[in-house]
């Protein structure tokens, strides 16, 4: 670990620094599954909504 002495006799501790590299755009395939992710998730949430309203009206 990267250790640093100030004035004073006291110790940093600094984190290690992870690597840096540039994201890749994604492939037709991974953007095919996004948005049948999408689409799910909206089902998802559009029937849990449609249960909590009808379920009120009890």
């Amino acid at each position: 670990m990267p250790y640093t002495t100030e004035d004073g006799g006291r110790v940093n501790n600094f984190a290690n620094e992870p690597k840096v590299y540039q994201a890749e755009p994604p492939t037709k395939k991974e953007q095919k599954n996004y948005v049948i992710l999408g689409v799910l998730g909206f089902i998802l949430v559009a029937g849990v909504i449609a249960i909590a309203f009808f379920a009120s009206n009890v």
